[in-house]
């Protein structure tokens, strides 16, 4: 039965739904305005939750729907975000191990003397872009290399939003055409593509974009005065005399390295990575994690897994560098992760989501309308539901049937859906992945959001496209539609 509940829903106006959407932004900016970077502790997931009761109050008042249709709805949502709070609370576990290990602290040491400020910010796009198609994720790019490379920014006085940029920009690039990508295998299951049939589509839009953003930041690095050299020899001086550092430390991203190369399930990975730091810490940095734990080691070494924690370089900047949350830290994100599945739900299963979007698929004639719509529908699923994965699945089946019904293949949809909903995602300060890269690299969203050229680039490049039609094919019979969009 509840496979046919959605075709029983009553037609809403597309105007009527999109109200919720109009009291979202509008709380947004105020609780934004109000509490800043704070909002992210519970200001914006109350605001998704209340406007999640706006949306049902809608449904359910003036157009009958129960409360179980939306209920079921909010459930299904809910039943698909458990492997990412795995790997969130892993990745916390992760950030503080790799700290107080040492194996960060060494990192950002010896980048500061690879990576030259006049480069730099062009390397760590292209390191982050390198590390993140072998893993095949942007988070654990972000949360392993990322964190060092900001270090490493500061450090040569660039701005964090610059660092942060080309950090996440190369993160997206990885994580948008790795085959161990989840969001690359799902976007391509769900516009039922084979999965390198879909990344060599995706080449056509994603290299372009991706050799602009490599140039803005090279044009940006070679631009950069360096006012840096002493906050790198304080850097340098503060990291020497608190931590242990040592190119043996760098076993642990080895080892990590090696753990994805045998192709293990992205949460082995991870655990057995932290689990690897942990381990460690407690043979390199005995002092660090005896002053943590109060005295008891392994009290030490559980708190660096699980807490805050905070210690004294010497350098007020360096010290804020090397605070870690831990798992704790990232309940903020995992609240905000429910309260936009619930969002997400009580739209999807009050039928407003499906109003909207067939209103917009009305307006479609031809590959230049269905693509730049499919692109809006991406970015407004990320800004409607907080959550890339929804967002993806979302998009692909609305408009599955109406790529086939006009004769498109399915790759043009599962495209045009990565450069979207995959990559906008980290641009949304509700976003799950907006929250989890602001509160891994210590960035405030909306301070990365301008300098994310790739994942700006992006969904314009696969409109471009789309305009140009290259590549772009019509295995229908008739092709009069694409034969007038040509003349135009």
């Amino acid at each position: 039965m509840r496979e046919s509940s959605p075709t029983a829903l009553p037609k809403i106006h597309w105007t009527i739904a999109l109200i919720p959407f109009l009291v979202l932004v509008a709380l947004q900016v105020l609780v934004i305005r109000q509490f800043g970077s704070d909002a992210i502790d519970g200001a914006s997931q109350t605001v998704l939750l209340f406007v999640a009761g706006v949306a049902a109050a809608i449904s359910m008042i003036f157009y009958k729907v129960s409360w179980k249709n939306i209920n079921n709805a909010i459930g299904d949502n809910i039943k698909t975000i458990g492997p990412a709070v795995l790997i969130l609370f892993l990745i916390g576990a992760i950030s503080g191990s790799w700290m107080i290990s040492g194996v960060v602290p060494t990192m950002i040491y010896y980048g500061m003397q690879i990576l030259t400020p006049s480069l730099f910010l062009f390397f760590a796009c292209l390191i982050c872009a390198l590390v993140s198609l072998v893993t095949g994720s942007s988070w654990t790019t972000v949360a392993t290399v990322g964190i060092a490379l900001i270090g490493i920014g500061t450090a040569h006085g660039y701005a964090v939003g610059w660092t942060a940029g080309a950090i996440i920009s190369g993160a997206y690039f990885g994580d948008k055409i790795s085959p161990l990508s989840d969001t690359t295998v799902l976007a391509s299951s769900v516009g039922e593509v084979p999965l390198f049939k879909h990344i060599r589509y995706m080449l056509i839009t994603t290299i372009p974009s991706f050799t602009i953003a490599l140039i803005i930041f090279l044009a940006a690095s070679l631009s950069h005065t360096t006012t840096g050299i002493p906050q790198t020899e304080s850097f340098a001086d503060g990291l020497q005399s608190t931590f242990c550092i040592s190119p043996w430390l760098l076993f642990v991203p080895v080892f990590t390295g090696v753990l994805i190369a045998l192709r293990l399930p992205a949460a082995i990975i991870l655990f057995l990575s932290a689990l690897s730091a942990g381990g460690v810490m407690l043979f390199v940095q005995p002092e660090i994690v005896a002053g943590i734990g109060n005295g008891n080691m392994f009290r030490g070494m559980m708190m660096t897994f699980y807490s805050d924690t905070s210690i004294d370089t010497g350098n007020a900047v360096l010290s804020e560098l090397v605070q870690t949350r831990g798992m704790k830290g990232m309940l903020s994100t995992v609240f905000l992760i429910f309260c936009a599945s619930t969002f997400g739900g009580a739209l999807t299963g009050g039928g407003m989501m499906q109003s909207l979007t067939s209103a917009l698929a009305r307006g479609i004639s031809g590959r230049r309308s269905l693509v730049t719509t499919t692109v809006g529908t991406g970015l407004f699923a990320n800004m409607a539901t907080g959550d890339q994965y929804l967002s993806i699945v979302l998009t692909g089946n609305i408009y599955k049937k109406l790529y086939r019904d006009k004769g498109f293949e399915g790759r043009l949809l599962s495209r045009s859906t990565e450069d979207s909903a995959t990559v906008t995602s980290v641009l949304i300060p509700w976003n799950t992945c907006g929250m989890t890269q602001s509160m891994v690299l210590k960035v405030p969203t909306l301070d990365y959001i301008p300098y994310c050229f790739f994942n700006i680039i992006s969904p314009l490049m696969s409109i471009t496209i789309a305009m140009i039609g290259y590549k772009i094919f019509r295995h229908d019979s008739s092709a009069n539609m694409e034969q007038e969009e040509s003349k135009l």
